[in-house]
């Protein structure tokens, strides 16, 4: 897996080798060839990000952006991007009291299953989404994220 790691926020973050990892993990029921870019931003940018593609004027913790490249015209394992939030992701886990780290994986994860086409507006979707993530989080060793919810 190739995983193009962009850093444009002036906060704390998780090495290089745990996104890694956690891409890693989330993927691999897709083939080893995927390639990805992680955004890791301030709120300011990811304001407007959020802003300008779901209509939505505030920082949020992760969005994904699947590539919608037809394979008959580009032949690249290209999953898409994602943006990360810093700020928020610290906010986020020290308001729900849960550990950054394990936090950090839980929407690292998430994103990369957005990227593959799993969903949580319907239910039914949200539940196999949710039931993956708690897998995945498991085999790390981080707790249910769901469980406080």
């Amino acid at each position: 897996m190739e995983l193009d790691l962009q850093n444009a926020s002036t906060g704390h973050v998780p090495a290089a080798s745990d996104f890694q990892a956690w891409c890693t993990l989330a993927l691999r029921q897709r083939s080893a060839d995927s390639e990805l870019t992680i955004r890791l931003v301030d709120e300011e940018e990811g304001r407007e990000l959020n802003n300008n593609w779901r209509h939505k004027d505030y920082a949020t913790n992760v969005l994904s952006f699947p590539a919608e490249v037809p394979d008959e015209y580009l032949d690249i394992p290209l999953l898409g991007d994602m943006v990360i939030c810093v700020p928020v992701v610290e906010r986020e886990a020290a308001e729900h009291g849960k550990v950054l780290a394990a936090h950090w994986a839980h929407l690292v994860i998430h994103g990369c299953l957005h990227l593959l086409g799993y969903d949580h507006i319907e239910e039914d979707e949200a539940e196999e989404m949710e039931n993956l993530e708690r897998q995945l989080l498991a085999e790390l060793g981080h707790p249910d994220p769901y469980a406080a919810e």
